[in-house]
Protein backbone atom coordinates (compact mmCIF):
# COMPACT_ATOMS: atom_id res chain seq x y z
CA UNK A 1 0.00 0.00 0.00
CA UNK A 2 1.38 3.41 -1.45
CA UNK A 3 1.56 6.28 1.62
CA UNK A 4 1.66 9.57 0.72
CA UNK A 5 3.16 13.13 3.00
CA UNK A 6 2.73 16.39 1.83
CA UNK A 7 5.08 19.49 2.28
CA UNK A 8 4.76 23.19 1.33
CA UNK A 9 8.09 24.32 -0.34
CA UNK A 10 7.97 24.77 -3.62
CA UNK A 11 9.92 27.32 -5.93
CA UNK A 12 10.49 27.98 -10.09
CA UNK A 13 13.19 29.67 -11.89
CA UNK A 14 12.04 29.29 -15.18
CA UNK A 15 11.73 25.48 -16.54
CA UNK A 16 12.93 24.27 -13.31
CA UNK A 17 11.67 23.83 -9.93
CA UNK A 18 13.20 23.11 -7.02
CA UNK A 19 11.87 22.46 -3.71
CA UNK A 20 11.67 19.76 -0.95
CA UNK A 21 9.35 16.84 -1.38
CA UNK A 22 9.97 15.89 2.74
CA UNK A 23 11.36 17.43 5.41
CA UNK A 24 13.70 16.00 8.32
CA UNK A 25 13.27 16.00 12.19
CA UNK A 26 9.61 17.90 11.95
CA UNK A 27 7.44 16.73 14.40
CA UNK A 28 3.52 16.10 12.02
CA UNK A 29 0.72 15.55 13.95
CA UNK A 30 -1.35 13.06 12.23
CA UNK A 31 -4.24 13.55 14.83
CA UNK A 32 -3.86 9.83 16.55
CA UNK A 33 0.26 9.96 16.23
CA UNK A 34 2.79 11.91 15.27
CA UNK A 35 5.29 11.31 12.45
CA UNK A 36 9.02 12.52 11.86
CA UNK A 37 11.14 11.48 9.06
CA UNK A 38 14.33 11.02 10.31
CA UNK A 39 17.64 11.61 7.78
CA UNK A 40 18.78 9.35 5.39
CA UNK A 41 14.55 7.59 4.88
CA UNK A 42 15.43 8.22 1.63
CA UNK A 43 19.06 6.78 1.28
CA UNK A 44 18.48 3.36 -0.02
CA UNK A 45 15.89 4.33 -2.37
CA UNK A 46 18.36 7.25 -3.88
CA UNK A 47 21.18 4.63 -4.24
CA UNK A 48 19.17 1.79 -6.17
CA UNK A 49 18.44 1.26 -9.73
CA UNK A 50 14.43 2.17 -8.79
CA UNK A 51 13.23 4.98 -11.32
CA UNK A 52 11.34 7.75 -9.26
CA UNK A 53 8.17 9.67 -10.88
CA UNK A 54 7.37 13.34 -10.38
CA UNK A 55 4.18 13.78 -11.28
CA UNK A 56 1.32 16.23 -10.80
CA UNK A 57 -1.41 15.46 -7.79
CA UNK A 58 -0.29 11.81 -7.73
CA UNK A 59 -1.59 11.05 -11.64
CA UNK A 60 -0.10 8.72 -13.20
CA UNK A 61 -0.88 10.25 -16.79
CA UNK A 62 0.28 13.63 -15.41
CA UNK A 63 3.91 12.50 -15.89
CA UNK A 64 6.37 15.22 -15.47
CA UNK A 65 9.92 13.76 -15.09
CA UNK A 66 11.73 10.33 -14.00
CA UNK A 67 15.67 9.96 -11.93
CA UNK A 68 15.88 7.14 -14.57
CA UNK A 69 15.67 9.84 -17.68
CA UNK A 70 17.52 12.77 -15.63
CA UNK A 71 14.91 14.99 -15.66
CA UNK A 72 14.18 14.81 -11.96
CA UNK A 73 17.14 15.09 -9.70
CA UNK A 74 16.74 14.03 -6.09
CA UNK A 75 18.95 14.37 -2.94
CA UNK A 76 18.94 14.05 0.58
CA UNK A 77 20.51 17.14 2.40
CA UNK A 78 20.19 17.91 6.40
CA UNK A 79 16.62 19.78 5.69
CA UNK A 80 15.34 16.98 3.76
CA UNK A 81 14.70 15.76 0.11
CA UNK A 82 15.39 17.97 -2.16
CA UNK A 83 14.55 17.71 -5.56
CA UNK A 84 15.05 20.13 -8.97
CA UNK A 85 12.65 19.18 -11.96
CA UNK A 86 13.77 20.16 -15.65
CA UNK A 87 9.56 20.66 -16.23
CA UNK A 88 8.28 19.24 -19.65
CA UNK A 89 7.63 21.27 -23.23
CA UNK A 90 3.89 19.32 -22.55
CA UNK A 91 0.71 20.82 -21.48
CA UNK A 92 1.21 19.45 -17.66
CA UNK A 93 4.64 21.34 -17.90
CA UNK A 94 3.67 24.85 -19.02
CA UNK A 95 0.51 25.35 -16.89
CA UNK A 96 2.38 23.91 -14.37
CA UNK A 97 5.15 26.52 -14.58
CA UNK A 98 2.39 29.27 -14.84
CA UNK A 99 0.48 27.71 -11.35
CA UNK A 100 3.49 28.00 -9.51
CA UNK A 101 4.69 31.34 -10.96
CA UNK A 102 1.59 32.27 -9.88
CA UNK A 103 1.94 30.73 -6.24
CA UNK A 104 -1.05 29.08 -7.20
CA UNK A 105 0.77 25.29 -6.71
CA UNK A 106 3.30 25.61 -3.61
CA UNK A 107 3.05 22.30 -2.35
CA UNK A 108 4.91 18.92 -2.69
CA UNK A 109 4.12 15.30 -1.39
CA UNK A 110 5.91 12.06 -2.08
CA UNK A 111 4.22 8.49 -2.29
CA UNK A 112 6.39 5.81 -0.32
CA UNK A 113 6.30 2.26 0.94
CA UNK A 114 8.02 1.36 4.33
CA UNK A 115 10.37 -0.96 4.60
CA UNK A 116 11.11 -3.83 6.40
CA UNK A 117 11.94 -2.60 9.65
CA UNK A 118 11.80 1.21 8.45
CA UNK A 119 9.87 2.39 10.85
CA UNK A 120 9.51 2.75 14.37
CA UNK A 121 6.81 2.85 16.87
CA UNK A 122 6.53 4.69 20.64
CA UNK A 123 4.79 6.43 22.83
CA UNK A 124 5.89 9.65 24.33
CA UNK A 125 3.79 11.45 26.99
CA UNK A 126 0.84 9.47 26.32
CA UNK A 127 1.02 10.55 22.32
CA UNK A 128 1.99 7.79 19.89
CA UNK A 129 5.20 8.97 17.76
CA UNK A 130 6.39 7.40 14.41
CA UNK A 131 9.84 7.43 12.75
CA UNK A 132 10.46 7.20 9.58
CA UNK A 133 13.76 5.39 9.49
CA UNK A 134 13.62 3.46 5.83
CA UNK A 135 11.65 3.82 2.83
CA UNK A 136 10.77 2.80 -0.24
CA UNK A 137 9.94 6.13 -2.53
CA UNK A 138 8.14 5.63 -5.63
CA UNK A 139 7.02 9.22 -6.50
CA UNK A 140 7.34 13.28 -5.42
CA UNK A 141 4.31 15.31 -6.73
CA UNK A 142 3.71 18.81 -7.59
CA UNK A 143 -0.03 19.83 -5.17
CA UNK A 144 -1.60 23.14 -5.42
CA UNK A 145 -3.37 21.29 -2.06
CA UNK A 146 -0.92 19.73 0.27
CA UNK A 147 -2.59 18.73 3.53
CA UNK A 148 0.47 20.55 5.63
CA UNK A 149 2.94 23.06 5.06
CA UNK A 150 5.57 20.80 6.28
CA UNK A 151 5.76 17.62 6.53
CA UNK A 152 3.09 14.73 5.91
CA UNK A 153 -0.50 14.19 5.30
CA UNK A 154 -2.28 10.88 5.69
CA UNK A 155 -1.65 7.85 7.73
CA UNK A 156 -1.84 4.60 4.69
CA UNK A 157 -0.36 2.23 7.59
CA UNK A 158 -0.66 1.40 11.08
CA UNK A 159 0.79 -1.50 13.39
CA UNK A 160 -1.78 -4.06 14.21
CA UNK A 161 -1.61 -3.37 17.86
CA UNK A 162 -2.77 -0.10 16.81
CA UNK A 163 -5.72 -0.60 14.50
CA UNK A 164 -7.25 -3.32 11.94
CA UNK A 165 -8.46 -1.40 8.95
CA UNK A 166 -9.98 -2.56 5.66
CA UNK A 167 -6.71 -1.42 3.50
CA UNK A 168 -9.49 0.18 0.47
CA UNK A 169 -11.03 1.96 3.52
CA UNK A 170 -7.30 3.70 4.92
CA UNK A 171 -6.90 4.08 0.69
CA UNK A 172 -9.99 6.17 0.26
CA UNK A 173 -9.79 8.10 3.38
CA UNK A 174 -6.10 9.68 2.43
CA UNK A 175 -7.81 10.78 -0.86
CA UNK A 176 -10.58 13.19 1.40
Amino acid sequence: MLEVRSTGHLRSNGKTLHGYAAIFNSEANLGSFSEVIRNGAFRKSLESDSNIRALYHHQGDALLGTTRGGSLKLKEDAHGLAFELALPDTTHGRDLAVLVDRGDVAGCSFGFRVAEGGDRWEERGGQLVRELLNVDLHEITLTSDPAYTDTTVALRSRPIVLAVLDPRRMWLETCL
